[in-house]
């Protein structure tokens, strides 16, 4: 069975942060209890049209249920009891059902403690992006499942890095930052036990009724 090389990154990734937690004993009160809450939907809950993204066929949205167009904009996020060294933030965006990043932000503020909504427009001044797996832009772009193909429901992670390190990410004009590398300097800094904390808030969507 063929499993895609973002899931193989991701799986790895996972597996690094375990290894680190059990090395440096990161049950401790500040990683633990460090979270991510947002206003613009529930975890475990249908992701509201707003994030949904907006791409025409013949004057219909293919993203949407009934062809409404979809607002493509990132989600409010909060997060609370980041621990105390923490240099900067990292936010993704996960479908784990198609094995597709829609979003990338990395070096946000250590004194910020959330995003608000549609901060992964391109050129946001909240952190640096990467080009996510539609390859559209350094940018937020919503969820679209196809329509008619299983599993109809998609599942998207937003997940929150908590690092005592900035990133800086290998780039050049024709090779800019992706979500791999984005990944990779993860999987880099989880070996060093740089990762400080992560939490994740989930949601799903499909087009197909």
């Amino acid at each position: 069975m063929k499993i895609a090389l973002g899931t193989l990154t991701l799986l790895l990734l996972s597996l690094t942060l375990s290894a680190a937690a059990q090395d440096q004993g990161k049950s401790s009160a500040s990683a633990s209890s460090f979270q991510v809450t947002s206003t613009t939907f529930a975890n475990g809950a249908t992701l509201p049209l707003s994030m949904i993204n907006n791409i025409m066929v013949n004057g219909s949205n293919s993203c949407s249920l009934d062809g409404s167009p979809g607002g493509n904009e990132s989600p409010e996020l909060s997060w609370t009891t980041a621990p105390a060294a923490t240099a900067s933030f990292v936010v993704t965006t996960y479908d784990t059902t198609a094995a597709f990043t829609h979003w990338g932000m990395y070096n946000i503020s250590p004194t910020a403690t959330g995003l608000p909504q549609n901060a992964g427009v391109p050129g946001s001044t909240y952190g640096e992006q990467v080009f996510n797996d539609f390859l559209v832009g350094k940018e937020y772009d919503g969820p679209c499942p196809p329509k008619g193909y299983k599993p109809y429901a998609h599942h998207y992670v937003f997940t929150v890095y908590a690092l005592d390190i900035v990133l800086h990410l290998p780039q050049s004009p024709n090779f800019p930052a992706n979500a791999e590398t984005l990944y990779q300097a993860l999987i880099k800094a989880g070996k060093e036990h740089h990762i400080l904390a992560s939490a994740s808030i989930a949601g799903f969507y499909s087009t197909t009724p």
